[in-house]
């Protein structure tokens, strides 16, 4: 089948990923744009191959031509647009996190239960080979059982307030700083390669810089299986980072750069390197297993109670650190 797509929003990650994605696969047809910068919205338009450039979100979410939407607006925006989608029935790809709260969570969980309509979060690191492989490994029991996972994300990252990413320093905006922003996504990573979350604790601080948000924090998980981790993020370190380490009973498998997907295991076996790496754009698998979930009424693979979960865990970070 061939979906139908709606697009609201046309900041940095549809500049790069997400208008492509829509744009090319043979599975989508972009039929419209909208964004807040009203004078912009047809330069946008036309970038992508879209036929409707909408100023406003409310008609391009009444259109009888879009059968789904993707929603790429600030964190504050994604509950109302999710449920106003779903009342016109339209099916729902929301960028993450998924809202400012659980009752917004539940709000958007229920209005595409109500309308019949699929609700998928852009968690796009479940697609990743090297993720799939990972799990596939912990599940064999290759490094025994895991004892203690870290995940590393850094991030320079301190916007002028005419900057046009400058919202994700405004908490009524975002909802947090790097931990809301891109932790999220380690999180997600967490609880598909370990499961269900026991406790989490945080720490959450403005090491470097003056801001309403966090620049650096720090999440402690331990896991039902017993497993600990931790996920550490900064906009404050001069060197960036993007790594996972996983250390078990009998091994340990390292992961230098997450998004290049190269690793080493180290076992009994000896040791051995792996490449794994990821589509050239990593919203391209996501969008393709959202319209296979339409297609096929499944739910997505990155589905609302996923979203609502990393949310659930995020407040308690929060929570904790205050």
């Amino acid at each position: 089948m061939t979906l139908r797509w709606g697009l609201i929003g046309c900041g940095d990650i549809v500049e790069k990923r997400v208008g492509p994605a829509l744009r090319d696969s043979d599975r989508c047809d972009l039929v419209a744009v909208a964004r807040a910068r009203s004078d912009l919205v047809e330069s946008c338009a036309r970038q992508f191959g879209a036929r409707k450039p909408h100023r406003d979100w409310r008609a391009l979410v009444a259109d009888p031509e879009i059968d789904a939407v993707y929603i790429a607006t600030p964190v504050a925006r994604h509950a109302e647009q999710t449920v106003a989608a779903a009342e016109a029935g339209k099916h729902v790809l929301c960028e993450k996190p998924m809202s400012m709260n659980l009752a917004d969570d539940d709000r958007m969980i229920e209005a595409c239960r109500r309308h019949d309509v699929k609700l998928g979060l852009a968690y796009y690191r479940r697609f990743y080979p090297v993720v799939a492989y990972l799990k596939a490994q912990i599940a064999s029991e290759a490094i025994g059982r895991p004892v203690l996972v870290q995940l590393n994300a850094f991030e320079r990252f301190n916007p002028m307030p005419d900057d046009p990413r400058y919202w994700f320093l405004v908490r009524s905006e975002a909802g947090g700083g790097p931990m809301a922003d891109f932790g999220c996504h380690r999180i997600e990573v967490l609880i598909n390669l370990l499961g269900a979350v026991k406790t989490v604790r945080g720490l959450a601080g403005r090491a470097a810089f003056e801001r309403e948000v966090e620049d650096t924090a720090t999440a402690c998980f331990e896991f039902h299986s017993g497993a600990q981790a931790t996920v550490c993020v900064t906009h404050a370190a001069a060197q960036a980072r993007d790594s996972l380490e996983i250390y078990g009973t009998e091994g340990s498998i390292s992961v230098p750069v997450l998004n290049r997907g190269e690793f080493t295991i180290r076992s009994a076996m000896g040791q051995r390197r792996v490449n794994a790496p990821h589509h050239s754009n990593v919203h391209l698998p996501l969008i393709e297993d959202f319209v296979d979930a339409v297609e096929r009424d499944r739910d997505p693979a990155v589905g609302g109670e996923v979203g609502r979960e990393v949310d659930r865990l995020l407040s308690l970070i929060y929570q904790s650190a205050r």
